[in-house]
C-alpha cells in the first residue's frame, strides 16, 4: 500500500501549485534554451553535432546523481531538494548567459566557447536533478492512488506549459545589448524569484526518514533486506519494463526537439536569426498539443497507465514517419505537434505506471530512476544531428521504427500490460520472480 502524507486540502493545494510553479520554471528555462540554441550554435560558429552536444554532460551528470539526490530526499526531506535543485538552474543559467555573451563577442575560440557551455550546462545536471525525484515524490506522497495518473499527467501538463512559455518568451530577451544570451539571463532571474518562494512558501513537516511497516515489507525483496540495501532498480522487474520504455520514449523526444531548430532553418534557407520566429511558432504549436494532453484529453477520457503507453508510443510512431516525409515548413510543424501530443501520453504513462507498481517509501527511489532515465537519454542527441547531417529523414525514420517497437512492447510486456490495474498483486508478482532469481544467483 501507498503511504499517503495526512495534509490540510489547503496546504496540498498551496504545495502543489508552488510544485507546478517550479516545474514550470525549469522547463520554460530549458526549452527557451532549446529554442535560440541552434541560432547561437550559427552564430558563434559551433558546428551542430557540437551543439546538440552541449546537454551530453549534463545528461550524465544528471543520470548520476538523480539517484543520490533521491536518497538525500529520504533523509533530508523533499523541500531542501528542491530548492538546491533550482539554485543550481540557476547558476546554471547564469554561467551559460556569460558564455554566450563571450562568445557571440568572440573573446575565444568556438571550440574554448563550447567547452565552457558544457561545463556551464553541466552545474544543471549535477545540481538541478535534485529538484525533479524530491518532487515527483513530494506529490506521489500526498495524492491517493486514484488519483495519481491524474496528478502525475498535471505536473507533465505543468512542464508542458512551461516548453509553451520559454520559446514563447525567449525571442522578447534578444536584447541589443546582451543579444541571444538575454533569455538565459532572464531565466536565472525568474528562478531565483521562483526559489524565494519555495523556501517561504512551501509546507513540509519532516521528522526524518520513515521506517517500514510491517505490512509494507513484503515490497523489499529477502535478498536486499539480508544485505541491508535495496538492488538497483534497473534490476527490479517490476521497474524494468517502464525504465527501458520510458528511456526510449525519451530519447526519440529528445531528439526531435533538438533536430527541430535545424530542420527548420534548412527547410526555410533563412539565417539563424531569421528563422528564429518561425522556430518558435513550432516549438509552441507542439508544446501546446501536450498540454492539450495532459490537461485535457487524459481526464476526459480517463486514461489508465496502460492506454498512455499504448496510445503515447502508437501516435509519436505515425507522427515521426510524417516529420521524415514532410515537404514543407507546416508539415514539420503538424508532424511535430502530433509528436508531442503521443509523446505527452507516453512520459505520464510509464512515470505513474512506475509509481503505482512500488510501495511509498520506495517513491523517492522511484522518481530518482525516472528522472536519471529522462536525462540520460540527451548524451544520443549529437549522434542523432550527425544522422540528420548524412540524410535529414534519416532521425525521424529511426524514430519511427523505435516507437513501433514501444507499441508492441507495451502489448506484450506483463507490468506494461496491466500498469496501474492491480499494482499491489502485480509488484508481488515481480518480487517472488525477483527472489527466485536471487536465490538461484
Amino acid at each position: 500500500m501507498i503511504d499517503i502524507v495526512a495534509v490540510s486540502e489547503r496546504d496540498r493545494r498551496r504545495a502543489f501549485g508552488i510544485l507546478f510553479a517550479v516545474s514550470i520554471v525549469t522547463s520554460l528555462g530549458v526549452t527557451g534554451m532549446q529554442s535560440i540554441l541552434p541560432s547561437i550554435g550559427r552564430e558563434i560558429g559551433i558546428p551542430d553535432p557540437m551543439v546538440a552536444a552541449i546537454f551530453s554532460l549534463s545528461a550524465l551528470l544528471w543520470a548520476a546523481t538523480s539517484p543520490i539526490w533521491a536518497r538525500q530526499a529520504d533523509l533530508r526531506g523533499r523541500k531542501p531538494m528542491i530548492i538546491l535543485g533550482l539554485a543550481g538552474f540557476m547558476m546554471s543559467m547564469l554561467c551559460c548567459g556569460l558564455v554566450v555573451s563571450a562568445g557571440l563577442r568572440h573573446l575565444a575560440a568556438p571550440a574554448a566557447i563550447f567547452v565552457l557551455f558544457l561545463f556551464a550546462r553541466a552545474l544543471f545536471g549535477t545540481f538541478g536533478s535534485a529538484a525533479s525525484p524530491a518532487t515527483q515524490a513530494y506529490m506521489a506522497e500526498r495524492t491517493g492512488r486514484d488519483q495519481r495518473t491524474e496528478t502525475m499527467a498535471a505536473l507533465a501538463g505543468a512542464t508542458g506549459l512551461g516548453t509553451i512559455i520559454g520559446p514563447a518568451v525567449a525571442p522578447l530577451f534578444i536584447l541589443p545589448i546582451v543579444g541571444l544570451a538575454g533569455p538565459m539571463y532572464t531565466f536565472a532571474l525568474i528562478a531565483l524569484v521562483t526559489l524565494v518562494v519555495v523556501a517561504r512558501g512551501l509546507p513540509e513537516a519532516w521528522a526524518g526518514p520513515r521506517r517500514l511497516t510491517p505490512g509494507q515489507e513484503r515490497f523489499v525483496p529477502a535478498a536486499a533486506k539480508a544485505e541491508g540495501k535495496l538492488r538497483p532498480l534497473w534490476r527490479d522487474p517490476r521497474l524494468t519494463p517502464f525504465l527501458v520504455y520510458g528511456f526510449l520514449i525519451a530519447s526519440c523526444q529528445t531528439a526531435n526537439t533538438q533536430i527541430l531548430g535545424f530542420m527548420i532553418i534548412d527547410k526555410l534557407h533563412l539565417p539563424p536569426l531569421k528563422a528564429q520566429g518561425f522556430i518558435t511558432v513550432a516549438m509552441m504549436t507542439g508544446a501546446i498539443a501536450g498540454v492539450l494532453a495532459q490537461w485535457g484529453l487524459i481526464r476526459m477520457f480517463r486514461m489508465n497507465p496502460k492506454h498512455l503507453l499504448r496510445w503515447g508510443a502508437g501516435l509519436a510512431a505515425a507522427a515521426c514517419l510524417m516529420i521524415a516525409l514532410a515537404p514543407d515548413y507546416w508539415s514539420v510543424v503538424v508532424g511535430y505537434a502530433l509528436a508531442v501530443l503521443g509523446f505527452s501520453f507516453a512520459r505520464p504513462g510509464f512515470t505513474a505506471g512506475a509509481s503505482l507498481a512500488v510501495s511509498g517509501e520506495e517513491q523517492a527511489r522511484v522518481a530518482g530512476a525516472i528522472a536519471a532515465v529522462n536525462g540520460v537519454n540527451v548524451v544520443l542527441g549529437p549522434a542523432y544531428v550527425k544522422l540528420y547531417e548524412m540524410v535529414h529523414a534519416a532521425p525521424f525514420l529511426l524514430n519511427a521504427a523505435i516507437l513501433a517497437a514501444m507499441l508492441a512492447y507495451a502489448f506484450l510486456s506483463q507490468p506494461l500490460r496491466s500498469a496501474g490495474e492491480n499494482p499491489a498483486t502485480d509488484a508481488d508478482a515481480a518480487l517472488a520472480t525477483l527472489e527466485r532469481t536471487e536465490e538461484g544467483s
